[in-house]
């Protein structure tokens, strides 16, 4: 079966690091057009915005005076149309639904589910400054950063977590999972959980290649996929029945296709991060809609429902 190639290339993307960033949102768009296609869709967009800029990027269209052009990119006439796919990550979500996974699993609060106490904190994190200390905590909990301090991130992490918050006491299994966590991660400086550059990918090759047809990927220069983790996201995948044949890093300068992946990646993160605060754009998020994966990654129900429509 022949192979797919697509280009990809992400927005908010700081790591590890998900709590306390610029953006709220990570974004990954893989974009699936022949290379001549897409240089002429970056020469109609250098021809409608006229702007000195050698590369373009999310922010020239994101300027209220090139609306018009934002809505004809990724608009039914686009060539990006039915030929892209983002993948969306609320960073808070995914925070917490790894915490709930590895660290809060079999919680014994009486009749309270990990993923319960999860949305509980998804709750209280939005609202108060201690929910905002606690994603913190989280976060470096769950961080490769400074691997061999196995106590000190537990410890503050349940200083964080306090007695009873969201329903979740500092039981001994509790504690012993997030020190095990940690061992973990000591032993293994390969292991990454908070990574969203990972599970973007893993959808991304999903998404093109749910036929059984081999998928390669043309990334942005990227240091976070060396060799050894693309191999073990390709071992991943194979469990899967998925084919990741090879990752080709690119600069984006130099290869049209990872320039729209990123003009596309984040013009739609912009998007979902403005509905995420209450302050979407009607026109805009239906433009974005067809492009989003039903499976991004998203905790707040009454802005994930505007996005997919």
């Amino acid at each position: 079966m022949q192979e797919v190639e697509i280009a990809c290339d992400e927005s908010g993307y700081e790591g590890e690091r998900l709590i306390g960033t610029t953006t709220d949102v990570f974004a990954h768009a893989g974009v699936h057009l022949p290379a001549d296609v897409a240089d002429a869709c970056l020469t109609e967009l250098r021809q409608r915005i006229r702007s000195p800029a050698t590369e373009y990027k999310a922010t020239h269209l994101l300027r209220e005076k090139h609306r018009a052009v934002l809505v004809w990119l990724l608009g039914p006439s686009s060539p990006l149309f039915r030929h892209a796919h983002v993948f969306l990550i609320d960073k808070v979500c995914f925070v917490l639904d790894q915490l709930a996974d590895l660290v809060l699993a079999d919680t014994d609060a009486p009749g309270l589910s990990a993923r319960t106490a999860s949305a509980e904190l998804y709750r209280l994190a939005a609202r108060d400054g201690a929910g905002h200390v606690l994603l913190v905590a989280a976060n470096d909990l769950m961080r490769g950063k400074e691997r061999d301090d196995v106590r000190g991130p537990v410890d503050a992490f349940f200083a964080a977590l306090g007695d009873g918050t969201a329903g979740i006491g500092s039981d001994p299994a509790t504690r012993d999972r997030a020190v095990a966590l940690r061992v973990r991660m000591k032993d293994d400086p390969s292991l990454s959980i908070l990574d969203p550059l990972i599970p973007a990918l893993v959808r991304a090759v999903a998404h093109w290649g749910h036929d059984g047809r081999p998928v390669t990927i043309v990334h942005d220069r990227q240091t976070m996929l060396p060799a050894e983790r693309i191999a073990g996201l390709q071992r991943t995948l194979r469990r899967s029945g998925l084919t990741l044949e090879r990752v080709r890093l690119a600069a984006a300068e130099s290869e049209p296709r990872v320039q729209l992946a990123d003009i596309l990646a984040g013009t739609v993160r912009k998007i979902a991060q403005d509905e995420l605060h209450g302050r979407g754009d009607p026109e805009l998020t239906m433009l974005a809609r067809p492009y989003l994966d039903q499976l991004s990654i998203w905790g707040d129900r009454p802005s994930w429902g505007r996005l997919r429509g």
